[in-house]
């Protein structure tokens, strides 16, 4: 298991599998995300109450969905760095952050231009929108400590211990419609309950959370290699890579 895992964690064998899942991933990406838009902006009804406005739920949900799920991984990444010292699980936390602040970004955005209509503000101080804001700055923090110091591998180290802290976070986020009296709605989707959404509308945005994931995923492998040649411009595996598509 563990010889399976310290070959898993070769910066050249993730430097070759990711090059060859990328165009898969791409590819699985595009026609998720045109089947969920089609779904969602055309084949689904309006919203008896909302009308034609929900259908900002296509991108809001599963980006807000994105900012927690990301957050999970880096931390998992996180005790994998303090832990095992394995370099790429530094290579991918810190290559997380952007997407997971891009997502988290993207949902606040399009949170504000959905309570527009629905709250009649287009910002509320309550504690779903709040914590939610804080991610966002957890996400720039660990970009902006990692920026900040020089060395990669005491840079990891810190940013690994900053994503365990804000895990606390995680949670706050998750059941803050459960523990305060906000603005925002309760989940329409659980594990234990039934959805509240018809078929026709839930089906799209399943979709589009898969897209979603799949497009962490495509951005991740690519960013993790852009870190990788980064950090390792001379290694022997880097030279050897380049000598095999000079090779192809």
């Amino acid at each position: 298991m563990m010889k399976w895992l310290h070959i898993m964690a070769s910066s050249a064998w993730f430097y070759r599998f990711s090059g060859q899942a990328i165009p898969w991933l791409m590819s699985a990406f595009i026609v998720l995300l045109l089947i969920g838009l089609y779904g969602g902006l055309v084949t689904a009804p309006a919203d008896y109450q909302q009308g034609d406005a929900f259908r900002i739920i296509y991108i809001h949900v599963p980006a807000a969905w994105m900012s927690l799920f990301i957050y999970c991984v880096m931390a998992m990444y996180a005790v994998i760095a303090l832990v095992w010292r394995i370099k790429l699980a530094e290579v991918l936390l810190i290559s997380s952050a952007p997407i997971g602040a891009a997502f988290t970004f993207l949902a606040l955005v399009t949170g504000s231009l959905w309570g527009k209509p629905m709250w009649g503000t287009w910002w509320s101080w309550d504690a779903r929108l709040t914590s939610e804001l804080l991610l966002l700055f957890l996400y720039w923090g660990v970009m902006g400590l990692y920026a900040a110091i020089e060395d990669k591998r005491t840079a990891s180290k810190a940013v690994s211990v900053l994503t365990l802290v804000g895990v606390v976070n995680i949670p706050i986020i998750h059941y803050s419609v459960s523990w305060w009296n906000t603005l925002h709605q309760g989940p329409s989707i659980t594990m234990t309950d039934k959805p509240t959404m018809p078929m026709e509308m839930l089906m799209p945005l399943l979709v589009m959370a898969v897209a979603f994931k799949i497009f962490y995923g495509l951005s991740l492998l690519i960013r993790a290699r852009a870190e990788l040649v980064e950090r390792e411009p001379q290694s022997r595996w880097l030279k050897a890579v380049i000598e095999e598509n000079n090779d192809e």
